[in-house]
Formats: C-alpha cells, sequence, structure tokens
C-alpha cells in the first residue's frame, strides 16, 4: 500500500541515528592504549585532576605556592607573586596569569588557570591512559543519542500523515500499524542500549582513586615539596573543605580558597542557565570555552595519543570547543558526571569529581 511508504523516512533517520549513537557510545567508552596503574605513586596534580578537576589543581598549587613562600593571598582575595620561580609548568601558569603588575584577584586568576593548556593536559593525559572519559567525546555520545529521540518524534509525524491522507480517500484501505509500533520498540530499545556512558571517571580511574585514598595519609612523592607533602595530599583527594583548620595552618587563605571556588560554581551555573535559555547547548562540540567558567574542554583526540595531545591546542578557547559549563559533572558543580561519578563539583574545592566535561 503506498500509504506505508511514508514510513520509509523515518525508519531510515531511525536507523542513522541509531548507527550514529552506538558509535558515539563506543568511541566515548574506547581506551585505545590502556596502561597500567601508578597506584599511591600517582603524581600529585594528577591525583588533583582525578579526584576534584581543573579547579582542585589550581587549589593544590596555590597552596603548594603559598606554603613555599611564592605567593601571598590576602583577605580582600587579592594574590602577590613573591617570586617567579615556579616549580612546574601548573606553578609557570599561575605566574604568567598574573602577570607582570605582580597582584590578581583570586577569582579572575582561578578561572584563567582551570583553562590554561598546562591544567588542560593534565585531563587529557589522564584520558589517554584510560582514567578520564574526554568531555568532547562525552557531548558528541550525548548529542547522538537525543537524535534518537528527534528520528522517533519524526516516525510519530509520518505515522499522522499517512493516517490523515488515507482518510481523505475513501475506499482505500488504512496504513499498516505494525510498522510503526516496529520503529517505536527499536528506537526504545536503542534508547536503552546507547546511552552515554555517566560520569567521567572511568571504572579505571575510580580504582586507582581507591588504591590512592585508602584509608591512609597519602603523602605523594611526585610533584609536593616533602614538608607539605601530606597537606597537599589530602587537598588533592578530598578537597580543601576535607582539610581541617588547624592541619591547614591559615584559615583566611583556606575560607578565600572555597569562596572562590563557591563563585565559580555559581558563575558557571548561571552560564549555563543563560545557554540554555538562549538555545544553545553545552553538549556542542564546536562552542567555545570563552563563553564562561569552565572546567575541563578536553582535546577530541587526548584518548588516542597516549596524553601527548595536551600540548596542541587544549586549552579553553582554542581550537577545541568546549561548551562553557559543561561536564559531564562534569565536569561541572552541577551535575554528578560532565560526567563524575560524583556528585560534587571538580572546583568547588571539595569532595571526589566533580564534573567536568563536562
Amino acid at each position: 500500500m503506498w500509504h506505508d511508504t511514508y514510513y520509509l523516512i523515518p525508519g531510515v533517520l531511525l536507523a542513522g541515528a541509531v548507527i550514529r549513537a552506538s558509535r558515539a557510545r563506543q568511541d566515548a567508552q574506547r581506551v585505545p592504549h590502556p596502561k597500567g596503574l601508578p597506584g599511591r605513586g600517582i603524581p600529585l596534580l594528577d591525583a588533583a585532576f582525578l579526584s576534584g578537576g581543573p579547579g582542585r589543581v589550581f587549589d593544590t598549587a596555590l597552596v603548594r605556592m603559598h606554603r613555599a613562600g611564592h605567593v601571598v593571598v590576602s583577605r580582600a582575595r587579592l594574590v602577590t607573586l613573591t617570586t617567579d620561580k615556579p616549580y612546574d609548568k601548573v606553578e609557570r601558569e599561575i605566574v604568567d596569569a598574573i602577570g607582570p603588575t605582580r597582584s590578581r584577584d583570586l577569582g579572575s586568576l582561578r578561572t584563567a588557570v582551570m583553562r590554561s593548556p598546562a591544567v588542560q593536559a593534565i585531563g587529557d593525559e589522564l584520558a589517554g591512559r584510560g582514567l578520564l572519559r574526554n568531555p568532547v567525546k562525552l557531548r558528541r555520545a550525548r548529542s547522538a543519542h537525543r537524535t534518537i529521540w528527534l528520528a522517533l518524534l519524526v516516525s510519530a509525524a509520518f505515522t499522522a500523515a499517512a493516517h490523515l491522507l488515507a482518510s481523505d480517500e475513501p475506499g482505500r484501505e488504512r496504513p499498516a500499524l505494525w510498522i510503526p509500533l516496529v520503529l517505536l520498540g527499536v528506537g526504545l530499545v536503542s534508547l536503552l542500549s546507547t546511552r552515554p556512558p555517566k560520569g567521567r571517571i572511568t571504572p579505571a580511574g575510580r580504582r586507582q582513586l581507591g588504591l590512592v585514598d585508602d584509608g591512609k595519609p597519602w603523602t605523594p612523592r611526585n610533584g609536593a615539596r616533602n614538608a607539605d607533602a601530606a597537606l597537599l595530599g589530602a587537598i588533592a583527594l578530598g578537597g580543601l573543605a576535607a582539610v581541617g583548620a588547624a592541619e591547614f595552618a591559615d584559615e583566611e587563605l583556606q575560607q578565600a580558597l572555597l569562596a572562590s571556588a563557591v563563585a565559580d560554581q555559581t558563575g558557571r551555573a548561571s552560564a549555563s542557565a543563560s545557554s540554555a535559555g538562549s538555545g544553545q547547548t553545552g553538549g556542542s562540540s564546536g562552542g567555545s570555552c570563552s563563553s564562561g567558567p569552565t572546567v575541563w574542554c578536553g582535546s577530541s583526540d587526548s584518548s588516542d595519543s597516549s596524553g601527548s595531545s595536551g600540548s596542541s591546542g587544549s586549552g579553553c578557547g582554542g581550537s577545541t570547543g568546549c561548551g562553557g559549563s559543561s561536564s559531564g559533572s562534569g565536569s561541572s558543580c552541577s551535575s554528578g558526571s560532565s560526567g563524575c561519578g560524583s556528585s560534587s563539583s571538580s572546583s568547588c574545592g571539595s569532595g571526589c569529581g566533580g564534573g567536568c566535561g563536562s
């Protein structure tokens, strides 16, 4: 019956959407170059990024500089540089972000360093080792998954059109009902089987965190000055809020960093709401990270380069897009994964694995 040919277009659309969603999901889950876990020997800032994202990296590095006497943070949350001899690339980013005036507001400094190539490259390397899911690929998987819903809506529209046209032609048989029912069944099954992976931290990443955070104080051997290794390890794994005031020994700095993290979370939520209101989505891989506070943009080829891609365009606002406030818990404070495997924020200074990527 000619009316049944109306189902050809939605059938093709649905098949294409299912194939695309399936491939995008596999790509988001795939770990092309799996590597062994370093256990408790993971570098300090790697553990900070894995546990809490770029915000945790900034907090850990700034506390390390403060304890070494390289920066001073005032009550007004002004960071003043006292020496320009950085310990590593992340501290170099902090020094460069402060600039020639040798002082900068803590909030804007935090955002600039979180977006910097050196910090973003840490996430790319972790993704290349299979410990994090790349936020670009997660956004693609979510976008592809939504196209299945679109294909089902198209199927419903064509079904209604076929029946309306048949009703205008007396004596003709009605279109077959089993075809749209089959399309609906295929679509619903596909929605379940192609759901994007939840959380930015992979099972291997959770195992790595479990090896480090095993209930015993962690003293990192790589990336921490010996005198403050235990304190920095606690901040990297649990955030500023998990460290007691007595242990931190500088309550003003702790409160300033916590307040800056909360402000960053609020700004990210506002940016996400404004993007939603204007019809923009964080799932777009072409979005620019420069549109608002960000977490981890993710280099689109980070999982294919064994972590080496972080040096080429992985910084936010560069050539690789980011949806601004995505996360994959992502990597943002607003969800349990922008991807994260945990409900806490990647930049809120406490808890494991905030968003991401989203």
